[in-house]
């Protein structure tokens, strides 16, 4: 091949070459100026620019009176510089002294796994040089924000290690642990209302409570702060900045009263403590809006420590979360369907004990019955005979379902909280309606039952529940939104609400038959109910013999109500002894009721309280029987009580309230002498039912009224033991007259004309007080 030949094609190749080299540069210039332009983009403003992310504040939530029950507090987060660790070999000091300070749980065998982790991570590499150490690991999730007491700790271990080191190696100034500032979830009052408020955990995320439900007003939206920077990471004078403002989470309100949180919260611990109940659940209201006041389970948990919870058990809010049946609580509904139809009459009577139903029979809970009693008696007595008569065989199938349905019952009340169950109510056999007439063959919360009395306590009117008062801003303070009370429906009339309330006020009032008697509250009228129903135990299929769900749900005072409260208590140790359930919710009741009105600041009858804030105005009854009449009169008045004699002298032989009972400071005792039967009837006028019916019992006087309201005159018919005081009550005593010449009156009346019956002072020798009526056994079924 000649010369020239060799030229042509070595300039061809040329050619070709740098042609080829011409468009691979052509298409690298358009790859990274079209296909990668973005891409390239972004990583260049990486390179100059330095975002912050901007934490926003979570909403504060307070009480009704903007008492903090959870907020935002500085936290910390241990964090490990492993370069530094391993630079120094104390790896393994690191892991074995952080592992007993960080860890969640006292046992040995966490306490090493946990010391195992921080090793892990004190020695871990960099993912994008394998042969070197990481620069920065936090301790997720044990480290992660820290309270303040664990932080003091984790320094004073940096210190000690530091002073450790110093020996063999001279002055340090790092050991490769350090803390960041952060923020967390506190709750100020730890567990009080836990089941309410719900917990954030470590992570940030809401669980449970009004800290899950209301999550998107609460937690904010994130901000974003953009700056530019030199190579070097240097913010550049007059660069740019780029601002996305953090918009902080909204304040909430609650209905909640902190204070009254804590009554029924310490009520609930020591009912716990003495019974050791499975759980215990207290909602308390105020009835004319449905505003939860207090809404308490036991056991709870603190959500400052949440980890530590001995059970899952103890998150559940069994005030929403658990449906259950009812027992003799339920016939409220009965009652008041039966009031609203005319098919009430206190004063007709029918057999007590048993009645045949398709398929069985339902017995009282004594099963013998008292014989031939009145209606009335019934209630009194929570007779379930009376209520099979009233709803089964006067309501009817069709009437009672309706009832049911009215009250609410069957599905879910709407409350502001997750987890809420609606109960069952589907009734399908004659059985099942003969049954659910005294609170068997369907269930209910607590919730749906406390709204269906604050239907009866407020004139008829059954409200949504109400858990969130307002919204509100936290720069401005403004209130965003609102929320007004609920009205669901009218029930029953207002007047079928009062002759309601008046028949549940004598389930407490008369102390001889009355099976809620041990949540009278001297100085109020209290009106409620009571119940003891058996259950079917986890794994089987019929009623326990030995195993009960008590409640009592009830509210004062009864003219003017302002706080309704129902207690329930899942299965407490009664040593198969049913007639103890009567010492379990009522007095439970009573001294949430008790402290809260002395709070609010409702006056007793007859003169408002001197100080309302003292809560604690509540006294046990000494025992004074057998004491010198005026010696124990002393005694009583030095405590602070009002005592008023029945008879002329000698040693005491009968009081009321009975010794032991817990009452308001400033209330009446009475007290009988040993010659109060032959004592004449003092001038009653004025006074209430209750303590009227207290006198007569003392001077062994046969008593009958009729009318309602406070004693305006009074008849004596007969001698000796043969004597008859009939009492006319009027409401215009009440109203406008003065009751008791100015002392503080237990107020257990009025009564209506329709109840009215033949009261007897005369207790037979061994008589014992009547047992609290529980849901009958599996042979009532």
């Amino acid at each position: 091949m000649n010369m020239e030949k060799k030229m042509k094609i070595r300039s061809l190749l040329i050619g070709v070459f740098f042609f080829l080299a011409f468009f691979l540069i052509i298409g690298k210039l358009y790859w990274l100026q079209v296909v990668d332009a973005s891409m390239l983009r972004e990583k260049a403003a990486n390179k100059w620019t330095n975002e912050e992310m901007l934490l926003p504040v979570r909403g504060t939530i307070m009480d009704r009176k903007d008492r903090v029950l959870a907020e935002d507090a500085p936290a910390y987060t241990v964090a490990l510089n492993p370069e530094v660790i391993n630079e120094r070999g104390i790896a393994r000091e690191i892991a074995h002294g952080l592992a007993p300070i960080l860890s969640l749980s006292a046992d040995a065998g966490k306490i090493s796994e946990l010391e195992e982790k921080i090793y892990g991570l004190a020695t871990k590499k960099r993912a994008d040089y394998p042969d070197k150490y990481a620069l920065e690991v936090p301790i997720n999730s044990e480290g992660k924000k820290i309270d303040g007491d664990k932080k003091q700790q984790v320094e004073d271990f940096i210190a000690k290690l530091k002073d450790d080191l110093k020996e063999s190696k001279g002055k340090i100034r790092d050991v490769g642990i350090f803390l960041k500032e952060t923020e967390k979830r506190y709750y100020p009052n730890d567990n009080l209302a836990s089941h309410v408020l719900g917990y954030v955990n470590r992570e940030g995320a809401a669980v449970e409570g009004l800290e899950k439900y209301l999550d998107d007003q609460l937690k904010g939206t994130p901000g974003k702060l953009v700056r530019e920077k030199d190579r070097m990471g240097v913010e550049l004078p007059d660069s740019k900045v780029s601002l996305d403002p953090v918009v902080n989470g909204k304040n909430v309100r609650l209905t909640i009263d902190n204070k009254i949180q804590y009554f029924t919260e310490n009520a609930l611990k020591k009912a716990m403590d003495k019974w050791k109940a499975k759980s215990m659940t207290a909602i308390a209201v105020d009835p004319k809006t449905m505003e939860i006041l207090a809404m308490a389970n036991a056991p709870d948990f603190n959500p400052n420590k949440f980890w530590e919870a001995k059970s899952q058990a103890n998150f559940t809010n069994h005030a929403v979360a658990s449906a259950y049946e009812p027992g003799s609580t339920f016939k409220l509904v009965t009652l008041a369907g039966a009031i609203q139809e005319g098919l009430w009459h206190p004063n007709d009577k029918y057999q007590s004990g048993s009645i045949a139903i398709p398929g069985g029979a339902v017995h009282d809970h004594n099963r013998v019955g008292w014989g031939k009693i009145s209606f009335m008696e019934g209630l009194l007595r929570s007779s379930n005979v009376a209520f099979v008569k009233l709803g089964y065989e006067g309501l009817k199938r069709e009437g009672l379902d309706s009832w049911i349905a009215k009250f609410g019952f069957g599905k879910k009340t709407g409350i502001a909280m997750p987890g809420e169950v609606g109960g069952v109510t589907g009734l399908k056999y004659d059985s099942d309606y003969a049954r659910a007439t005294y609170g068997q063959s369907l269930t209910v919360t607590a919730l749906q039952q406390t709204a269906a009395y604050a239907a009866i306590a407020n004139g008829g009117k059954l409200m949504k529940p109400q858990l969130i008062k307002e919204i509100i801003n936290p720069e401005t303070k403004e209130v965003e939104k609102s929320f007004a009370p609920e009205v669901i429906r009218q029930v029953v009339t207002e007047e079928t609400a009062r002759q309601t309330s008046l028949a549940l006020e004598q389930v407490v009032a008369n102390q001889e038959q009355g099976t809620g008697r041990r949540a009278y509250i001297n100085g109020y009228r209290v009106a409620g109910k009571t119940g003891t129903a058996n259950i079917v135990k986890d794994g089987e299929r019929t009623y326990s013999e030995d195993t009960w769900l008590i409640s009592f749900i009830g509210y004062a005072p009864v003219d003017d109500p302002k706080i309704l409260v129902a207690v329930i208590a899942d299965q407490p140790e009664l040593g198969g002894d049913y007639h103890l359930g009567g010492e379990v919710a009522a007095p439970v009741f009573k001294e949430i009721v008790s402290q809260s009105l002395s709070y609010m600041g409702v006056p007793t009858e007859g003169a408002p309280l001197k100080n309302p804030a003292v809560s604690e105005a509540v006294a046990p009854v000494p025992d004074v029987i057998g004491k010198d009449l005026n010696e124990a009169k002393k005694t009583l008045e030095k405590i602070g009580f009002k005592v008023e004699l029945v008879g002329s002298g000698g040693k005491v032989v009968s009081q009321m309230p009975q010794a032991g009972s817990e009452i308001l400071l400033s209330q009446r005792i009475y007290l009988g002498a040993e010659d109060a039967a032959s004592t004449e009837i003092p001038d009653l006028k004025g006074k209430s039912l209750r303590d009227a019916l207290e006198v007569c019992s003392m001077l062994g006087v046969a008593c009958k009224t009729s009318g309602e309201g406070y004693v305006a005159s009074q008849t004596v018919s007969g001698e000796g033991d043969q004597r008859l005081l009939q009492l006319e009550l009027s409401l215009a005593v009440a109203q406008g007259g003065t009751p008791d010449s100015g002392q503080t009156t237990a107020r257990e009346g009025p009564v209506s004309a329709a109840s009215s019956k033949e009261q007897t002072g005369k207790k037979p020798a061994g008589s014992a007080s009547p047992s609290p009526t529980p849901t009958p056994k599996k042979d009532s079924r």
